[in-house]
């Protein structure tokens, strides 16, 4: 079994622990040392499944080979700590729930330190970046490109040929219609149905989606 740790003592991060058994119910895989946070004291316990080891400077001077799995929220935040990650030995490993759906593996490309979870749902042809977080029964149907660190709360349904950049966030039950193009550092509401391409930087609410100020 390999060393992870996971990014990010929340409720996500707990979360992620749970897939993290799950895949280990079919074949032993990880084994969890602990949690990393920079705002949480350092030995606090989180439930049952382990403690926190430290933070960002912990990680960059861990001496041996680690992988890491990210549960934070925030797209912004999660980029800034990844590019501030210089420790060689450390990887970012693709984290999968079990019961996730792929209609089509050999079509499907997916980069690295991506986290899915529970009742997702994959069609043919789709293309996923790097750091994205999926969560629960979120779908990408076919021809889906999406960049890297954006975020999709669960229920977020993006329809077939739709096309997101980066560092964007998908409320609960928000919809993409399809060939709908999303740039970067947008917000979706949870429910919205965004309609049209959306102008970057700006939070998108309703049904149709209209454009606001963040």
């Amino acid at each position: 079994m390999k060393n992870i740790a996971i990014y990010g003592a929340g409720g996500f991060g707990k979360e992620v622990a749970c897939i993290l058994n799950k895949i280990n119910e079919l074949t032993p895989t990880w084994h969890l040392i602990g949690f990393l946070d920079d705002g949480i004291e350092k030995n606090t316990s989180i439930s049952h499944f382990g403690r926190v080891l430290g933070g960002l400077d912990f990680l960059n001077n861990y001496p041996e080979p680690l992988s890491v799995v990210f549960a934070i929220g925030s797209p912004q935040i999660l980029q800034k700590i990844v590019s501030r990650i210089t420790n060689d030995a450390i990887d970012f490993p693709n984290i999968i729930h079990p019961e996730v759906f792929f209609a089509d593996k050999v079509s499907l490309q997916m980069g690295r330190g991506n986290v899915v979870v529970r009742a997702c749902s994959f069609s043919c042809d789709v293309i996923i970046g790097d750091f994205n977080q999926l969560n629960s029964i979120s779908s990408l149907a076919h021809d889906v490109k999406v960049g890297s660190y954006n975020v999709f709360m669960p229920l977020s349904r993006i329809s077939g040929g739709a096309e997101i950049g980066d560092l964007n966030i998908f409320g609960i039950g928000s919809v993409l219609l399809q060939y709908v193009k999303v740039g970067n550092n947008t917000r979706i509401a949870p429910g919205s149905y965004v309609m049209r391409k959306t102008r970057d930087g700006f939070l998108y609410m309703g049904n149709p989606a209209r454009k606001y100020d963040i």
